[in-house]
């Protein structure tokens, strides 16, 4: 049996005190998907160290301590990110007043990741969003929604695609 080659991520769920949640665009071939900040984890990089670094890269944000750990995903899909056969996701919220998104990558940086800007969202504007943008993952509404309502599972919740 073969073993996957599974790219481990970082992502971070940042929420302004509206419960706005703060969100990527990613223009990819074909389509275009809002995703919440982050990346991967590099070697020798705990999963709070790389999220420290993506989200000031990404973002500005300076995240102190240990945020909470509330979702796991886990996807396989050989199209999912170049070079894997997908990838394991962590996501983290951190808590946050809202601020205008200004990392230390360059625009150039940024676009060589595929992000081509940001926007802060309300939940009912993720759940009634027409497209043709996409979100990642794709239920973001209903796992947000359960996130805001009921704060902070025991341990990570579980996601799909």
């Amino acid at each position: 049996m073969t073993s996957l080659n599974l790219r481990h991520s970082v992502r971070a769920i940042v929420l302004d005190e509206e419960d706005r949640i703060l969100l990527c665009r990613f223009s990819l071939p074909g389509r275009s998907v809002w995703a919440t900040p982050g990346g991967g984890v590099e070697p020798g990089e705990t999963p709070y160290e790389a999220l420290r670094r993506e989200l000031r890269e990404e973002t500005g944000l300076a995240v102190e301590g240990s945020p909470p750990h509330v979702w796991h995903r886990r996807v396989v899909a050989s199209d999912y990110v170049q070079g894997y056969d997908g990838a394991l996701q962590d996501y983290f919220l951190v808590r946050t007043a809202a601020f205008d998104p200004e990392g230390t990558l360059s625009r150039a940086e940024l676009l060589a990741e595929n992000i081509t800007g940001f926007r802060w969202w309300r939940l009912p504007e993720i759940a009634d969003h027409p497209g043709p943008d996409l979100f990642g993952p794709r239920d973001l509404a209903v796992h947000l929604g359960r996130l805001i309502e009921e704060g902070v599972p025991a341990r990570p919740l579980a996601m799909g695609l």
